[in-house]
């Protein structure tokens, strides 16, 4: 079975040949009747199903872990992951600027028209099989759920091994901004300073900087939380 088939064995020919189907590929640059209004509808079907499966399934979970994996399973990386496993970039209709700059291949695009096909299954035969659809295309994920620290943020992971161990917590500052307007690059750093460290980050926003800074901080107290044991066991008899 080819990869392209795999959405017509999910949603059947009759479904894929609808009108609502159709306009939950259609970009808005390819015409008025778009589907970003059944993107925000979908956005919604898609949460409620996602928090509904991750509810049932992790009855001991905290809410901010259940928050994190939530988040982790519908953010636009996700969703662009399960649309390119089901081609959906092959289907799209997409205006003639965004044929030329590779729109079907796009992130957004990708996980917006996700958004919006399960928006079409809600609207053309109810809630159950919306339900049924989100849990098969997203089967894997909800297998294979990541750890509830490997979805800490850098500067939530840092902060908590830092008092974990008693030191002080990070201080962050805007180092600097560069670029045009619409195209800013920020430098943002780490200070610890009672173990001595100081990082920079470099990103598109100051959050993300700040973030890189504190993933670089925090390899480094990593890295000497590990000399720290490698020495006791070399001197230990």
């Amino acid at each position: 079975m080819n990869v392209a088939m795999k959405l017509v064995d999910l949603l059947g020919h009759k479904h894929m040949s609808s009108d609502c189907f159709v306009q939950a590929l259609t970009h808005r640059s390819y015409g008025s009747k778009h589907n970003e209004r059944m993107e925000f509808l979908g956005d919604s079907v898609l949460g409620l199903v996602i928090t509904n499966a991750l509810f049932n399934k992790m009855p001991a979970a905290s809410e901010g872990y259940l928050s994190r994996l939530r988040a982790s399973l519908v953010n636009e990386n996700t969703l662009a992951e399960i649309a390119s496993e089901l081609s959906l970039g092959d289907f799209l209709r997409l205006g003639a600027g965004e044929l030329k700059s590779g729109g079907f291949r796009r992130k957004s695009i990708l996980s917006d028209t996700l958004e919006a096909v399960i928006a079409s299954v809600y609207l053309e035969q109810g809630i159950d099989s919306a339900k049924e659809f989100v849990l098969r295309i997203y089967t894997n994920r909800l297998e294979n759920l990541p750890s509830e620290d490997s979805l800490k943020d850098p500067k939530s992971r840092l902060q908590e091994f830092l008092q974990s161990r008693g030191h002080a917590i990070p201080k962050y500052n805007l180092v600097s901004t560069t670029g045009d307007a619409h195209r800013q690059v920020f430098t943002a750093e780490c200070i610890i300073t009672d173990v001595d460290i100081h990082t920079k980050g470099i990103a598109g926003s100051r959050r993300k900087a700040e973030q890189q800074a504190a993933q670089n901080a925090y390899e480094i107290v990593m890295k000497n939380e590990a000399d720290k044991k490698q020495q006791k066991k070399d001197v230990a008899p």
